[in-house]
């Protein structure tokens, strides 16, 4: 069974910096394509960020540019570093992730999912 647990929520202000991680057991974490999405209060759940087993990134246009994503297959581990954070990043932020997938973008792309870390932005 695959468990993905995040870490590195808080509550930050503006213009500043956190760096979510995102543990993966149960099977071969270089394997899996993962994502990050995000879902504030009363809004649907969006695409943040994306890396492919090589390394290949993509990026909503609201965060290119602020945020990087990144993988350590070692650690078994998905990073999503935020720099200059804005009010409006506030959501919960989740990872996913997919056993031999590719760039993907779309939440039904995804069948590994983590509980969610809670990321606030005070303006």
């Amino acid at each position: 069974q695959v468990q993905l647990v995040e870490s590195g929520g808080g509550l930050v202000q503006a213009g500043g910096s956190l760096r979510l991680s995102c543990v993966v057991s149960g099977r071969t974490f270089a394997s899996f394509a993962m994502g990050w999405f995000r879902q504030a209060p009363g809004k649907e759940r969006e695409f943040v960020a994306a890396i492919t087993w090589s390394g290949i990134q993509s990026y909503a246009d609201s965060v290119k540019g602020r945020f990087t994503i990144a993988r350590d297959n070692a650690k078994n581990t998905e990073f999503l570093q935020m720099n200059s954070l804005k009010p409006e990043d506030t959501a919960v932020y989740c990872c996913a992730g997919r056993e031999y997938g590719g760039n993907y973008r779309a939440v039904s792309d995804y069948n590994n999912w983590g509980q969610g870390t809670q990321v606030t932005v005070s303006s």
